[in-house]
């Protein structure tokens, strides 16, 4: 049985961040808190290469950094609010929302149906601000279980 994609305990509501990076660390350290990263430099090392590859930003306020990773146990993701922004390169500006998919070296298959169906669901307006106007970590992981991960 494998553990859920996202659980409360993998969301900052109020992520206090200057830049992409410091926000990714974050979001690494609540992947390792909750045991499904092995190595909090390494992943984010994967992380950061695959940056430099093409910036990870979407129009919206989003920022969508993703690596798969030897350092990941299985597909995870974890969401910070950052209420002053943070520049991931989106052409229109600061992502003030960020997702972080975390996925096994050998799953290819599960990261790019995340990101996929992820970036299904961020195109909506309604969608981003359902997420923004969450009070809580609980209540972003229960959306976004809802809206985007598989049944």
């Amino acid at each position: 049985m494998s553990s859920p994609l996202i659980t409360a305990d993998l969301v900052d509501v109020a992520v206090d961040a200057t830049d992409r990076d410091a926000v990714t660390r974050r979001l690494i350290d609540l992947l390792v808190a909750a045991g499904r990263v092995t190595d909090a430099d390494g992943f984010h090392a994967d992380v950061r290469a695959r940056e430099a590859q093409m910036a990870t930003g979407m129009p919206g306020g989003i920022g969508l950094p993703h690596a798969r990773s030897a350092h990941v146990t299985e597909p995870s993701l974890a969401v910070g609010k950052v209420p002053a922004g943070v520049d991931f390169g989106a052409p229109d500006g600061p992502a003030t929302l960020v997702f972080l998919i975390a996925a096994p070296d050998s799953g290819e298959s599960a990261h790019l149906q995340i990101l996929a169906a992820l970036a299904r669901r961020l195109v909506h307006e309604s969608f981003r601000q359902s997420l923004k106007d969450a009070p809580d970590a609980a209540t972003v992981a229960d959306i976004v279980t809802r809206e985007v991960v598989p049944s």
